[in-house]
């Protein structure tokens, strides 16, 4: 057991270690980008920016875990990890808001010009980092108001790993309240998957009907070139598929810990998976890169 969370520990670093340098690495190239390159796409920005996202949300749980992983805990003290539980919780929004503002953008990018939805591309790179800023000044000032889990007192120990047990808040709040606050941001979230899931479900439409027509005019023996904007649609879409699969593996994990009495190691996996998108995310868009002229 005691091997089994050490080899635990150093898989989780071994992943937040990755996913720092490959978010820093991408976020690095965009700055570049953006200080040399005057042809700039819609979602170069929002790419960058979403990585800067990711690098502090794996930042923060390096530290977060940094106190969990100690034998007596209490490394960064309470109010410092009420701080930084609070600031995953905001950049874990941040990552969902701009990924769902990537692929409506990118969906928006890859209609035709004869489709209703053509009127909403946005012209500049600037349209596209006004509209997430607009999506992350409203999350802010709406998650201000959410109570914040930290940790409190250490209720479990089990071979050296301290994990989250009891909850406090930093703004004083009544239970309906609390409870408003957390349904209004679980409708938030739904809300932005569902964006995600439409957005998507149209870039797969238009990738087919581009496909049949391309085979229509030139015969399923040739293999057309795909386009840059269709190349970055396969792009995002594959970030959608792993954005899917994290989320969807972290609500297995977590309803797995009730079943095994929030057991440590299950905790640990969890917070692994959390990382997955995080780390997974600029890997793609890295490879991507490369393979693209």
């Amino acid at each position: 057991m005691v091997h089994g969370v050490i080899n635990l520990r150093s898989t989780f670093y071994s992943e937040v270690g990755i996913g720092i340098l490959a978010n820093t690495i991408l976020f690095l190239f965009h700055v570049i980008k953006f200080l040399c390159d005057k042809r700039l796409k819609n979602t170069d920005c929002i790419i960058g920016l979403l990585a800067l996202t990711h690098l502090l949300m794996l930042l923060t749980m390096g530290f977060i875990a940094a106190d969990i992983f100690t034998s007596q805990g209490g490394l960064w003290g309470d109010v410092t990890c009420k701080s930084f539980a609070y600031l995953y919780k905001l950049m874990r929004g941040l990552s969902i808001s701009a990924t769902c503002l990537l692929s409506v953008l990118q969906a928006l990018t890859l209609s035709p010009r004869s489709s209703c939805l053509a009127k909403f591309k946005p012209k500049a790179p600037q349209d596209s980092l006004r509209s997430l800023l607009f999506l992350w000044v409203f999350y802010m000032s709406f998650s201000a108001h959410f109570s914040i889990s930290a940790v409190d007192n250490s209720t479990g120990t089990s071979q050296g790993l301290i994990f989250l047990s009891d909850s406090c808040t930093i703004l004083p709040m009544s239970y309906f309240l609390r409870h408003l606050f957390t349904a209004l941001g679980a409708l938030w979230d739904v809300f932005l998957i569902g964006l995600m899931a439409l957005s998507s479900g149209y870039m797969v439409t238009l990738l087919h009907r581009h496909k049949r027509q391309c085979q229509h005019l030139h015969g399923t023996s040739l293999s057309p070139k795909a386009s840059p904007e269709q190349r970055a649609t396969r792009t995002i879409l594959l970030l959608l598929g792993f954005f899917v699969l994290m989320s969807y593996l972290d609500c297995v994990i977590s309803s797995s810990r009730t079943m095994w009495n929030n057991d440590p190691v299950c905790h640990s996996i969890q917070m692994m998976v959390a990382n997955g998108y995080a780390t997974s995310s600029p890997l793609v868009f890295i490879c991507t890169e490369k393979t693209q002229p």
